[in-house]
């Protein structure tokens, strides 16, 4: 082989290196931008399925607080029914105790004192004994109703009735009582 034969040779050797190492530098320079953009889509996908991961377990916490919550609510107004059953069931018992006849008594002064011409007062059949005296003295009337339970009203000459009866009374102070029962009770 020749001498120009031979540097021939080497310069085309050179030029294919050197085209060989453009070519490989240009790969791995695409291969590392790939790579890049593949990465970066990787973790823009996992930060998409990380914050879903999150929302969903907000709104499952969250749906979790509501239902506890509710759950809450329906066994305080549950408890407060209850209370109240109990209540007016202790209320039917009130005339077999001792001193139902000044509770009477009370209920039937109270309703005298809003009442302007009173004429009578009405009880329960089975109170009139109870109140006999009382409506003597105080020049009353006394008449009796079986559907008035717990209390009495007293009539007036100018047609205004006042009822006073422990159920009438328990409920005007339920809407008191109440929050003042639940703050006892779950406070």
């Amino acid at each position: 082989m020749s001498k120009l034969e031979e540097i021939l040779q080497q310069e085309a050797e050179a030029e294919i290196d050197a085209i060989l190492a453009q070519a490989d530098s240009r790969a791995a320079k695409i291969v590392s931008e790939a790579q890049s953009r593949a990465s970066a889509k990787v973790a823009a996908h996992q930060k998409k399925i990380e914050a879903e991961a999150h929302a969903a377990t907000r709104q499952g916490q969250s749906t979790a607080e509501l239902i506890v919550s509710k759950a809450r609510i329906q066994a305080k107004g549950e408890m407060m029914d209850l209370l109240r059953q109990k209540v007016l069931l202790a209320l039917e018992e009130t005339p077999s105790k001792p001193g139902y006849g000044e509770v009477l008594q009370a209920l039937a002064e109270e309703a005298m004192g809003v009442t302007e011409g009173a004429e009578a007062v009405v009880v329960h059949p089975h109170d009139k004994e109870k109140l006999n005296d009382w409506a003597m003295h105080r020049g009353l009337a006394l008449q009796t109703d079986p559907e008035l339970r717990l209390g009495v009203r007293i009539v007036s000459r100018i047609g205004k009735n006042v009822e006073n009866t422990l159920h009438e009374r328990l409920h005007r102070a339920w809407g008191t009582l109440a929050p003042e029962v639940t703050k006892l009770l779950w406070e």
